[in-house]
């Protein structure tokens, strides 16, 4: 039986302001123009991308639910 769970997570303004580090940002798109070249990455490089990348996607997340907060405020 499915079921749909609703939970409500206070967002500081703040974090609509919070920015993805420029080293790490460029990091990324490093591994990313090397898995271009080269077709692929190394198992660690590999790791380190999807990290970064999951990384990058939770702090979007964040800020657009703090941004919506906002709005509403």
């Amino acid at each position: 039986m499915s079921q749909t769970v609703q939970l409500t997570v206070p967002m500081p303004a703040k974090l609509a302001k919070l920015r993805f580090p420029k080293a790490l940002d460029d990091r990324l798109h490093h591994l990313l123009d090397e898995q271009g070249r080269k077709g692929r990455l190394t198992t660690a490089e590999r790791k380190e991308a999807e990290g970064l990348a999951q990384m990058a996607s939770t702090l979007s997340i964040l800020k657009l639910g703090a941004q919506v907060k906002a709005r509403k405020a």
